[in-house]
């Protein structure tokens, strides 16, 4: 019988590492931008239409075994017809210590540590968007399972093996 335990590092008190432990996280890059301003807040008659994209990456962190930085890359752009109101994009991420076995270690990154930082990159994208001068963009759950599934072609190869 093979042994298909994670590899663990014991914690001082002898007890096996956690299998995921969210060591920090962390704003990398916040921009947001409103090219058209003062005018846009006067010309703004309707509820800006809001186009979202959502990237997840993940790469291991030099310095320590099994720790990994996973960012949330999140860009809004809002537009009333052909004019642009605001360009938001934020770049949140968390660094995380994982105990799994390696094939485990792909949906870890992709899905499980995603759904612990989409929360705050929310509510940090709502907040900047009010601030902003907007109504705040809320953005709805997010099914991290369908978009690891979708970036999971024929040939790709797995997070964290580079």
């Amino acid at each position: 019988m093979s042994d298909q335990s994670a590899p663990s590092s014991p914690i001082p008190n002898g007890q096996p590492a956690p299998p995921l432990q969210l060591n920090i996280q962390y704003t990398k890059d916040l921009s947001f931008e409103v090219p058209g301003a003062p005018e846009i807040f006067v010309q703004l008659k309707e509820q800006p239409r809001v186009d979202l994209s959502l990237d997840v990456q993940a790469r291991p962190v030099e310095g320590g075994p099994n720790v990994y930085e996973v960012a949330l890359q999140i860009r809004a752009d809002a537009k009333v017809g052909a004019t642009a109101c605001f360009i938001a994009e934020l770049s949140y991420c968390g660094v995380f210590t994982i105990n799994v076995p390696q094939e485990h270690l792909e949906p870890v990154l992709l899905v499980e540590c995603p759904r612990l930082l989409f929360p705050f990159a929310r509510n940090i994208l709502a907040d900047v968007t009010r601030d902003g001068g907007f109504p705040p963009v809320l953005l709805a759950p997010i099914d991290f399972v369908a978009l690891w599934q979708s970036r999971r072609g024929p040939g790709a190869q797995p997070v964290g093996t580079a």
